[in-house]
Parts: structure tokens; C-alpha cells; sequence
């Protein structure tokens, strides 16, 4: 259960901020008298939530006996207290009986309960006020009213989140109904796509697409297409959004999805760059230099106008910490009726964290990592995060990734529910392209030469997904084809 700082009786405030002190007295007393409802309702509250703080203290006291599997009477709390100060100003332990006294919260102690939440997020949302006001008054530091909202409506939203332990128990009919769903979508397309469509059937046969509440690590060298193959397979799901809706299949049911990209190293343009050379099938490099002629303009202009309306959010914001991609994600997903359904981050590394690790860095992404996948459960939505690898790849003869190779790996690997590796062979291949001979060397060159020609001409234009960990299936590799002036991953037919 999340917790939040809720303002208490012992701080001083300028009006009586909203509470019920007899309801906190009378749900203590019940919990006491009939400890089954103190088993049902010590996972829905914390001490913070408590108006007065020594309730807060019974409150815990009653929670660890229980968790001990121990009685919680006056009686066995007793020793606990007898040397807290707050209980003697109300008349000292003799106060853990009086709360038993009349048994009038045993009819309605489960309706207190939740009335002393909702009162303690009523004082939490006073809090919040009085700081975003405080904030929005201080003109003494640097001046930036986006930071502000951004904080404001992250605080906002861990007070709405913060529903009580009981808003996210399920029975088992419920997980089991939506694990149906789940095997009904996967049957209706074809018995291999559950998820969100990668656009790419080898890899949805491989995974069975992108499913939500996961977080996907896409990692890889620089040079092997990772920035490529993520925004592939972000325009394949947002063009078969684009389609679905087209058609007339209901949102439920759609494959596709509306994609949030948060470009924290391309800027939006050259994101769009690289889609529209895909779709045009024009050399991304032309479309840079203007080296195009009037036919593939007019190409290019068609595939825009096709697209135009895809549903596929860029947000190239420099240096976002992972706070304000979460408000970010709930802005969208408000805008956008909540139909938001993939998150691409490019790429983890680059995000920031709360700044509270001193400076650790494998603490700061261990923070990023748990980030990420706390959005993909939150959301509900699938989250693709992009990863550097270490040098360590480059000192090994065979350069295909391993999991141990991900840089600050233990944290990224622990929470991912997948990592996929991209790799592709003939990156390496062409960098040992054999020198030009001396003289007198010509012939054993040459020879040289063949037989990196050889290897080139087998390996030129594939890659290698290689899906290293996977929570729901088996892990493995699949086999794409790869086309670097258009930037194009595509399925590959055979061997």
C-alpha cells in the first residue's frame, strides 16, 4: 500500500482541517473487542491516516499482535504504552479500555474505516494545496511553472492511487474472466497474438505480442537498430489501431494501439523522418539532405497525408525524471480517453530519478527500472524501454549480448517482465573487411578477401532478435530482415 504524509493533530493549523476523532475512537475499540475485524481492517488503513496520533500508535500496536498471530486487547497492548506520553495526556493506559467501553463501533467499524481514509485524503489534498500555493508564491528560486504543475499533479495523482489495499485484491472469478478475455483475443487472431501487435509475426509468434502491465527492455550496441526496431514496431501498433477503427472493431478488441513515444535522444522530426522514409520507401539520408527527386517527393507527400492522422504521440522532452514521465503517460491517457495502450521510452538511460540516491548511479536506475514497471502495472499498458549495453559485448569474439551485459543490469533484469537484445552480424563482419595488400602480399589478401565476402554476403541485411528473458513463454531467437537506408525491420522468410 502506498503511503502518503498526512498532516496531524500535532501540526499547527490555521483552520480545522477535516477529521472524525469519535469514529477513529469508536473503530479502535471495535478492533479490540472482535479482533476478526481487526484482521479485516488493518490492510486497509496506516497510522498516518489517524487525525489523532496516538490512535495512529494503537492502530500499529494492534497491527503487529495480529501479525504475530496475537490477541489485541486492552490488556495485551498495555505494556506498549505505559511509557507514551501522548496517551498519558488522555488519562494513560486506562485509555486502551475506555476505547472497548460502549462497543458502538462494532455495528459500523468497517464504514468508519473507510470514512477516516477518506477524511486523511481530504487532509492530504489540503496539504498539497497549501504547498502548491507556497511554491507558486516563492519567486526566490528559479522560476518554472511546468516543473510546478507537473510536481502538483504527481502529488495529486499518488492521493487518488492510494486507494486502500482493498481496491486491488481481486476474487479469482475476476483474474480468471480477464484471463479468458485474454485466450479469446489470442484465439480470434490467428492463436499467437494476446497483446499489443509488434507488426512483426515472427516476434508475436514469439511472444505472443506485447501484453499489458509488462515492461520490455530492448537492448543493444550503439549501431545495432534499436532505436530502429522500437520505432517500428511502435508505427505497427498505431497504424493497426489506425485500421481496427477503420473497420469497425471495438477498441476491446483491437490488436492495435495508440502509442505514446518519449524520444529523450531524437528529436520528433527525425523520428517522423525515419517513419515517413519507411512508408515512402525513400533512403532516410536523402530525405535529410534533400537529395530526392519530384516522383519521391510526391511519394513522400502521400505517405504523409496517409498518416496524418495515426495516433502516435512524439514527446521529445530533454532530461525527463521518471516522475514526470508518469505525469506525462496520465495526461495523455486523459486526453486520449484512456486508450493510450503502448509507452516507448528511448531510452531508460537517459531518464532521471528523484535525485534522493546521492549520487548513486545503480541506485538512480534501480529507481528508473521500478518506475517503469510500476507505469506499465499502474497504466496497464505495455512498456518498451530502450537500454545501452556495456563495452564488455566489444571484448568478446562472440558479440552477441548476454543479460549480464546490460549496463546496471541486476535492477533492469529483476523488473523486466522481457529483454530482448537486437543484434546484428553483419555490423561486425564489415568491420573486418581485410586492408589493402602490400606488395607482394596480393594473393593471400585476396584470398582473405573472398572469404569476407563470403561471410558478408551471408549475413548482409539480417538481424537476430534475441529474446533473452521472457516471464510467459520460453526465450530464444528470431530471425529478421534489415534494411539501413530506410531503417526497416521486417519478418524474413527462410534460411
Amino acid at each position: 500500500m502506498a503511503t502518503l504524509a498526512f498532516p496531524h493533530a500535532a501540526a499547527a493549523e490555521p483552520v480545522h482541517l477535516p477529521r472524525n476523532v469519535e469514529a477513529e475512537a469508536a473503530m479502535l475499540g471495535a478492533m479490540m473487542i472482535d479482533n476478526r475485524l481487526a484482521d479485516d481492517i488493518v490492510d486497509r488503513l496506516e497510522p498516518m491516516h489517524f487525525y489523532e496520533p496516538v490512535h495512529g500508535r494503537v492502530f500499529a500496536a494492534i497491527k503487529t499482535l495480529r501479525g504475530q498471530d496475537m490477541l489485541a486487547t486492552p490488556v495485551t497492548l498495555r505494556p506498549m504504552f505505559e511509557a507514551d506520553e501522548g496517551i498519558k495526556e488522555l488519562g494513560g493506559v486506562a485509555y486502551l479500555a475506555s476505547l472497548t467501553g460502549s462497543g458502538a463501533g462494532l455495528i459500523g467499524a468497517r464504514q468508519f474505516a473507510t470514512q477516516i481514509y477518506d477524511l486523511a485524503m481530504l487532509r492530504t489534498l489540503v496539504s498539497v494545496g497549501h504547498s502548491m500555493v507556497d511554491r507558486a508564491m516563492d519567486t526566490s528560486e528559479e522560476v518554472n511553472p511546468r516543473a510546478q504543475i507537473e510536481a502538483a499533479e504527481e502529488e495529486l495523482y499518488r492521493v487518488a492511487a492510494d486507494g486502500g489495499a482493498e481496491n486491488s485484491v481481486k476474487s479469482f472469478a475476476q483474474a480468471s474472466t480477464a484471463a479468458v478475455k485474454m485466450a479469446e483475443k489470442a484465439l480470434n487472431w490467428g492463436g499467437n497474438l494476446s497483446g499489443v501487435t509488434t507488426g512483426l509475426d515472427s516476434i508475436n509468434s514469439k511472444i505472443g505480442g506485447m501484453h499489458h502491465s509488462d515492461l520490455m527492455i530492448l537492448a543493444g550496441r550503439p549501431g545495432m537498430g534499436k532505436t530502429s526496431l522500437a520505432t517500428n514496431i511502435a508505427f505497427n501498433a498505431a497504424q493497426r489501431w489506425m485500421r481496427d477503427m477503420r473497420d469497425g472493431i471495438p477498441p476491446a478488441k483491437s490488436v492495435g494501439a495508440k502509442v505514446a513515444f518519449f524520444s529523450l535522444e531524437m528529436s520528433a522530426d527525425q523520428l517522423a523522418t525515419r517513419i515517413l522514409a519507411e512508408q515512402s520507401r525513400i533512403s532516410s539520408e536523402a530525405l535529410r539532405m534533400g537529395k530526392i527527386s519530384k516522383a519521391e517527393f510526391e511519394q513522400l507527400a502521400a505517405a504523409a497525408a496517409e498518416l496524418e492522422n495515426l495516433p502516435f504521440f512524439i514527446d521529445d522532452t530533454g532530461g525527463l525524471t521518471i516522475a514526470s514521465l508518469h505525469t506525462r503517460v496520465r495526461r495523455l491517457q486523459r486526453r486520449h480517453n484512456n486508450e493510450i495502450g503502448l509507452v516507448v521510452v528511448d531510452y531508460l538511460q537517459l531518464l532521471t530519478g528523484s535525485g534522493k540516491g546521492d549520487g548513486n548511479r545503480v541506485q538512480e536506475i534501480s529507481e528508473i527500472s521500478r518506475g517503469l514497471k510500476t507505469l506499465a502495472k499502474d497504466m496497464n499498458v505495455p512498456v518498451l524501454a530502450l537500454s545501452q549495453l556495456s563495452r564488455a559485448v566489444e571484448s568478446r569474439e562472440d558479440k552477441r549480448p548476454m543479460l549480464s551485459d546490460l549496463r546496471e543490469s541486476g535492477s533492469i533484469e529483476q523488473d523486466a517482465d522481457m529483454v530482448w537484445f537486437v543484434f546484428r552480424e553483419d555490423y561486425y563482419t564489415a568491420q573486418r573487411e581485410p586492408k589493402r595488400p602490400m606488395e607482394g602480399d596480393e594473393a593471400r589478401v585476396f584470398e582473405d578477401h573472398a572469404r569476407w565476402a563470403a561471410d558478408m554476403e551471408r549475413v548482409y541485411g539480417l538481424a537476430e532478435l534475441i529474446v533473452a528473458k521472457q516471464r510467459h513463454g520460453a526465450t530464444g531467437k528470431v530471425v529478421l530482415k534489415f534494411d539501413p537506408t530506410i531503417t526497416r525491420f521486417s519478418d524474413y522468410a527462410g534460411f
